[in-house]
């Protein structure tokens, strides 16, 4: 089955690197018969490289140590939970698995498009092809999962033990979607620039591609922070690692361009802007892929030999000097029909939200490059931590919270002050009101305090727009003898992408409620206990009752710490925080206990031990972190509402497929 494996992988390089040419030639030189033959590509790569990752999966649960990577990455016992994870837990698999959903998504597109927009299908199809040629060429060339060992051990190194865990397995998976989902949009508009139809058709096509791919990178960073949050026992969940970072600048740049797109299409503005910030995500993910394989910044993310960087920095030169090239020669046809009346307009906010939205993106990638470049110039390698991002991100990330606001609210072209009057005044009114109640409640003290309490009164003047705005849609249909109950249904069914957006918007309110309250209100507290001490955070009290080992399994013990949790004298918790030793590994794994509610987290961490049963604790009170993860899902239900098919958009697709005509002559013999 390996060798199989390892033939289809050449099979699929040579498939993808055929198809690529093909269609090219069919859409420069108008041939049918070789559109007809490049079409058969993309089944044939995407079955060659199932086929490859069933082979290797297959390695993994016949424990198959002949190949490099099952030893590195698995061993006898570790479950067949891990074992599937095992696929992506190093640089080998995680390419192969990059490449499996790079065809799959492949797949998708070929299927709801081979008939359609002949001018740009083809190449978007070449494009694609071409960028799963480049995965495949390392996959055969530079790190073949399928490197046999001469001699075969009987049994494997094991899976790094931080990944065997539950968010390992779906948050990178999730991660991926997200970062390859957006090389669909990414290759239409490619496609647009080299066929000079630069008209919406390639954002009507993708715009879909680009909701499902922005909605996988958000759930894979929040999965990412949950993990965080439990393994890495910090008592955090978001440290501004560089791995962190390189999976939230694409996300950024996503964003900026999920609202300006919508003045394109409505206003036909923002052209170049739009065409631009598309690129520049697909960048940002080919960017963040050589930040975890180039070896250069260390991580707590980097599980793995990091080799092939530079592969990844050819590649991102090469896509920017292409973009910017077409981008130059195709200004004249990216020229926008109309111009920006007011800067109180719906378009003003849309656009600094885009502004604001790229200073986030630019201060990361600054702070995650700087160490680099500072090496590179002064042989210094300087970290850049949490109080740069937090002193730069900060006060951007809270004009942003003001726009999320006021830019669905706000009119378009440009805003009266009647307007204005009529749509602010009650969110407004609100937010000072919350204000005022929270104002003698909450310590002020420094500025970290200050710009938490204006958080506060944001989210509540974006939670109260974003209410009105249900609460008046709602009441308008329920005019027309409908429940309430069916007169909000209906609104948000007719209207899914504006009410799904606002419900989207709901969920990053609570995000950074959540982020407001936890960085700046969490406490700890840390001390050594023997058997029947205390130790005391808020309203707790936390009794050491008893230490014990187990031996799991032949190759992992645990040491669990027991202590019963009291507050207000009565027992509401038993937690017991864990290490965890790993035989091969030097260090232990340590396993956080929490109790979490919507008001706090109580995080309990077993930092270290004695034989004589003595242990220090470290104790996190962590407030509205459950607020971050309802957040999340929120932001889930709005993303699947906005994605929902829509009836209305179906038919106007069809029309317009009805008006097209096929530009593909006669077969040329």
């Amino acid at each position: 089955m390996n060798d199989i494996g390892e033939f289809t992988l050449m099979i699929a390089l040579a498939t993808s690197l055929y198809g690529t040419v093909a269609y090219v030639m069919a859409a420069r030189g108008n041939r049918i018969d070789l559109y007809l033959s490049a079409d058969k590509a993309p089944l044939i790569t995407w079955a060659c490289i199932v086929i490859s990752s069933i082979a290797l999966w297959k390695a993994f649960f016949t424990n198959d140590f002949s190949l490099q990577y099952v030893y590195a990455y698995s061993n006898i016992e570790l479950d067949y939970f891990y074992k599937f994870s095992s696929f992506w837990g190093g640089q080998k698999g995680s390419l192969l698995f990059w490449a499996l959903i790079l065809t799959s998504y492949m797949m998708v597109v070929h299927i709801q498009n081979r008939s359609k927009n002949l001018i740009v299908v083809p190449y978007a199809m070449a494009v694609m092809l071409a960028i799963t040629a480049f995965f495949l060429l390392l996959l055969n060339f530079s790190t073949n999962p399928f490197e046999r060992i001469p001699l075969p051990p009987e049994d494997g190194r094991g899976l790094n033990p931080l990944l065997q865990n539950y968010w390992m397995v779906i948050h990178p998976p999730t991660l991926y979607l997200g970062y390859v989902g957006f090389t669909v949009p990414f290759a239409f508009a490619m496609a647009a620039l080299i066929s000079k139809n630069l008209d919406d058709a390639w954002i009507r096509l993708t715009r879909k591609w680009t909701v499902v791919s922005w909605f996988f990178l958000c759930m894979g960073n929040l999965f990412g922070a949950s993990w965080a949050y439990v393994e890495l026992g910090w008592g955090g969940y978001w440290a501004w690692d560089p791995v962190e970072n390189a999976a939230f600048m694409p996300l950024i740049v996503a964003t900026a361009y999920l609202h300006s797109v919508m003045i394109q299409e409505k206003k036909d503005m923002m052209k170049v802007w739009n065409m631009s910030l598309i690129l520049l995500t697909f960048v940002m993910t080919i960017f963040g892929t050589f930040i975890t394989r180039s070896g250069l910044i260390q991580s707590v993310h980097t599980f793995d030999e990091a080799t092939l960087g530079y592969y990844f920095l050819g590649l991102l030169f090469f896509i920017i000097a292409v973009c910017t090239a077409l981008i130059i020669s195709r200004l004249p046809l990216l020229k926008s029909k109309n111009e920006l009346d007011s800067f109180l307009s719906r378009e003003a906010g849309f656009l600094f939200n885009n502004l604001l939205l790229l200073g986030i993106a630019f201060a990361t990638f600054w702070g995650t490059i700087f160490p680099i470049i500072s090496e590179a110039v002064r042989g210094v390698k300087i970290t850049v931590g949490p109080p740069f991002y937090n002193q730069v991100n900060v006060p951007i990330g809270l004009a942003l919270l003001a726009l999320i606001g006021i830019g669905p609210i706000i009119a378009w072209r440009k805003a009266t002050w009647s307007n204005l009057r009529k749509n602010f005044l009650k969110p407004v009114m609100f937010a000072l009101i919350g204000g005022a109640i929270l104002f003698p409640v909450l310590p002020l003290s420094n500025r970290s305090e200050i710009y938490t309490y204006i958080a506060f009164i944001l989210c509540i003047f974006v939670l109260s727009s974003m209410l009105i705005e249900f609460y008046k849609g709602t009441m308008t249909r329920y005019a027309s003898s409908e429940t309430y109950l069916g007169a909000l249904g209906s609104l948000i069914w007719n209207n899914k992408r504006r009410y799904g957006g606002y419900t989207v918007h709901i969920g990053i309110v609570m995000i950074y409620a959540g982020i407001a309250g936890s960085s700046s209100y969490g406490i700890h507290t840390e001390k050594r206990l023997k058997i029947g001490e205390t130790i005391e955070i808020r309203d707790y009290m936390l009794r050491y009752e008893k230490l014990a080992a187990i031996q799991a399994t032949s190759v992992k013990t645990r040491i669990i710490a027991q202590l019963a949790v009291e507050k207000d004298g009565k027992k509401i918790w038993t937690a017991r925080p864990e290490k965890e030793f790993y035989k091969g590994q030097n260090q232990p794994v340590s396993e956080v206990d929490v109790r979490s509610t919507l008001a706090s987290d109580l995080y309990v961490i077993l930092a270290d031990f004695s034989e004589d049963e003595s242990a220090t604790i470290k104790v996190y009170h962590n407030p509205m972190v459950k607020w971050i993860w309802t957040g999340g899902w929120i932001i889930a239900l709005g993303t699947m509402v906005c994605a929902w098919p829509d009836r209305l958009e179906q038919r106007r697709r069809l029309e317009r497929l009805k008006l097209q005509k096929i530009v593909f002559s006669p077969a040329q013999e």
